[in-house]
């Protein structure tokens, strides 16, 4: 539960986790790191919890600081703190004034009614899975009537009033639920069904759990998010779950999800680690939770009563038998509405002839062929109906668990191919049939999972295979590729940086000194980050740091804490102030906006407005109707721009975003006399922004037959990949364009061998490490990547 009540008289401290610190009120500001951060004060003001829609709440309070330090006025050691959310709605029933509280997984924000109240310039925002409070409500004073007169001890008052008490949890025997209030329990899975969209908003997934009471319960848990829904791999998994009610349906007692909801899932089998698997940040685990998972699995193991795995390599699969494949996608491409093909492994062979599959090669996500070798141990499966979607989402690479895929032996013919796929007979046919009995569907698997692990060294162990045989070649041949002639091997890059040096190997610019240029001919075994968006950072020119790209969600918390500010703020002089309608929102749905008064002269009202009080969706819905929109809030009853941790500016599809550090921020109307088009930097200039220029940063593993090397790609990474970074931000087809070189480059699961040569400039230099000193680092310069008209390569000629 987001709110925890601690007994009467404990202090609140007593239950938070001990990876926490305490900071003082008076010392919190805007620059504040608020991570594993707790926040303790005096609940002096309880406002009303405010609905903002269905099940979302807000509620704003004050808390003060029951200790302050020297020198501290009483304004700056009490802050308002701004609840939103289920977490709104608990602390409304569950705290009252002059309760004790302390607070944890919250966000600092500017106060905007600091010259009104009087109080701390800065807020706390607690809102989602991560924010809890901890209270401590003052003990009932005994009637003075009914007790006799006790002369007070203050050291023994002072003792009693500092006893804790061992954080925990109250955990209930699933045999003896009852209908009533939310509660928290263990239990073995027996059953379930893996999250799928219900007929309303949310996602919708159901299980049966049961444990040493052996009573078997059902849980029905409806998410908006589908990562919020317990991470079950298979029956046996265990799983925690807190905040569920119980209530009698048809003679038995259900489990559904209530306010507070959270849960953890661990693997089931003795013997594996006891690591949760969860998509919250911060949970609370102890040893009495270990101890817990460990009784359960014990248990379940000599019961009996568990099915047997039903999951089977591809080896030993039979005809007509359902069962789960753990595998690796390797591509997939849509067949029709209805149907999307998986190509995949799991390293080892179907005895069994497989049905082939023909598609086009510009609808395949992933590479579109395969060495014969490999294509032997690829399995086609068709997926159908309510999976597409699923589907539709995997990407090439991911490691995968398909749950009651049917094989189907005989007469197989594919849906929407008839004029290129002929019917065929007595192959074996894979199919993911549409609906969600027995627990029917597709999840991705964590890459750290034990299961991932043992499929990751069958293939390995294929990999290692194949690079002997091809390291038996060049001994044979007696050619490595230093001494290679190079009109006779076809490569995929081209340097353009005109430097007249020999080609060296790998081994040879490992021994060279730093802060030279290398010519080397290699092949790319590996890079990272594996999911491409990843690459995208935000670079400031004046500071040289780099940061990540902020997420979406992170982004449109930023905006709702703005949007919720009401208080009036006057447009300033040269601004002339206005609404405009939102597109595909609600009837009458309008945002207030400011347009600078010379604009408007000149007939370019659209050019540049000032948006207030949007969400993040409404702003975006709008950028297609204006050129330039600049979202602001009110501080101070001034306009002021959002956190620059959200875009500053909106072009169309295109965020910009500005340097916090570099930054002198402020709303002010840009000089546009003599301008055509009023663009970013000029945006960016008028506000005091520094602009932060989007990069592409990939860690590239390259070998030759000598060794390997980790090298960076980013200064002249739009060169290589010939897409701007901003582009790739913003459009679909950049994004392709750069997945589609790096599939060619390295596709997934393919060997070594198989990939294409690069003719690559390389700059070496002197870099600090994370653990300090010096060491010498490697950068892809001057080097464009070019398909060659042969998408195979051989680096030796006979």
């Amino acid at each position: 539960m987001p709110v925890h009540v601690l007994s009467d008289g404990a202090g609140p401290g007593a239950q938070v986790p001990t990876h926490l610190t305490s900071i003082p009120i008076s010392l919190i500001s805007s620059s504040t790191d608020c991570s594993n951060k707790t926040v303790k004060g005096k609940v002096v003001h309880k406002g009303p919890l405010v609905s903002l829609a269905a099940d979302n709440f807000i509620l704003k309070t004050v808390i003060q600081e029951e200790d302050s330090r020297p020198n501290t006025s009483p304004q700056v050691s009490s802050i308002n703190v701004v609840l939103l959310g289920a977490l709104a709605k608990d602390f409304n029933e569950a705290v009252n004034q002059r309760d004790v509280v302390v607070a944890s997984g919250f966000t600092v924000g500017k106060s905007p009614t600091v010259n009104k109240d009087k109080l701390h310039p800065c807020n706390l925002l607690l809102s989602g899975d991560d924010a809890y409070i901890y209270v401590s409500r003052l003990p009932t004073p005994p009637d003075p009537r009914s007790q006799p007169a006790v002369k007070r001890n203050s050291a023994s008052s002072a003792k009693v009033s500092r006893a804790t008490k061992t954080p925990k949890y109250t955990y209930v025997r699933l045999g003896d639920l009852k209908a009533g209030p939310a509660v928290n329990v263990y239990g073995v899975v027996t059953f379930f069904k893996q999250p799928y969209m219900s007929r309303g908003t949310d996602f919708c997934s159901i299980l049966k759990i049961t444990d040493q009471s052996t009573q078997e319960i059902l849980c029905k848990i409806f998410c908006k998010k589908i990562e919020d829904h317990p991470k079950i791999f298979q029956v046996g998994d265990i799983v925690r779950l807190h905040g569920v009610k119980p209530h009698s349906y048809n003679n038995s007692i259900e489990l559904v999800k209530t306010f507070g909801f959270s849960a953890l899932t661990f693997d089931g089998r003795v013997g594996r680690p006891v690591e949760p698997r969860t998509s919250s940040c911060s949970f609370h685990f102890d040893q009495d939770d270990r101890r817990m998972v460990e009784e359960l699995r014990s248990w379940a193991a000599s019961q009996g009563f568990l099915p047997l795995p039903s999951t089977i390599p591809l080896s030993a699969v039979e005809p007509k038998v359902y069962f789960d494949l753990t595998c690796q996608l390797l591509a997939k491409a849509p067949i029709d509405t209805t149907c999307v093909l998986l190509r995949v492994w799991d390293g080892t062979k179907c005895p069994y002839t497989l049905l082939k599959v023909l598609v086009e090669p510009n609808v395949t996500e992933g590479p579109s062929s395969f060495s014969t070798e490999k294509e032997n141990l690829i399995a086609n499966i068709l997926v159908y109906d309510n999976h597409v979607e699923s589907a539709r989402k995997l990407k090439p690479g991911d490691f995968l668990r398909i749950y009651n895929l049917r094989a189907i032996p005989g007469s197989s013919k594919v849906p929407g191919l008839t004029s290129s796929q002929s019917v065929e007979v007595d192959h074996m046919a894979f199919h993911l049939h549409g609906g969600t009995a027995y627990g029917r569907g597709v999840r991705v698997l964590p890459v750290d999972s034990p299961d991932v692990q043992e499929l990751k060294r069958v293939i390995e162990a294929l990999h290692e295979d194949e690079e002997l045989s091809d390291s038996d070649m060049m001994e044979i041949w007696s050619t490595p590729p230093e001494s290679l002639d190079p009109l006779s091997v076809e490569v995929s890059t081209e340097r353009s940086c005109g430097h007249i040096i020999q080609p060296l190997t790998l081994s040879q610019v490992k021994r060279a000194n730093p802060g030279r240029v290398h010519h080397v001919r290699v092949q790319l075994r590996s890079y990272e980050p594996r999911r491409l968006h990843q690459a995208l950072k935000l670079y400031c020119s004046k500071c040289t740091t780099m940061q990540e790209v902020p997420d979406d969600e992170h982004v449109a918390e930023l905006f709702s804490e703005a949007s919720s500010d009401s208080e009036p703020c006057p447009p300033p002089a040269w601004a002339l102030s206005g609404q405009v309608d939102v597109p595909g929102g609600s009837l009458n749905q309008a945002m207030g906006v400011h347009l600078s008064t010379q604009l408007v002269s000149e007939g370019k009202s659209k050019e540049l407005i000032f948006l207030r009080g949007s969400t993040l969706d409404e702003t975006c819905r709008l950028a297609s109707s204006y050129q330039n929109i600049v979202p602001v809030r009110s501080s101070g009853g001034h306009l002021a721009l959002l956190d620059l941790s959200a875009p500053f500016l909106f072009r169309g599809r295109r965020r910009y975003y500005g340097c916090k550090q570099c930054s002198e921020a402020a709303v002010r109307e840009p000089c546009v006399e003599g301008v055509e088009l009023i663009d970013e930097k000029i945006v960016a200039e008028a506000l005091g922004v520094q602009l932060l220029q989007f990069v592409l940063l990939m860690k590239f593993e390259l070998r030759d037959a000598t060794d390997t090397l980790d090298v960076y790609l980013w200064r002249d990474a739009e060169l290589f990949f010939s897409v701007s970074a901003e582009d790739a931000a913003a459009n679909q087809e950049a994004q392709n364009s750069i997945r589609q070189t790096m599939d060619f480059l390295c596709p997934a699961g393919g060997s070594t061998g198989e990939r294409p040569w690069l003719d690559t400039c390389l700059t070496a230099y002197r870099a600090e490490g994370d653990g300090g000193g010096n060491h010498t680092r490697y950068q892809i310069c001057q080097t464009t990547f070019s398909k060659p008209a042969s998408a195979r390569s051989n680096p030796n000629p006979a």
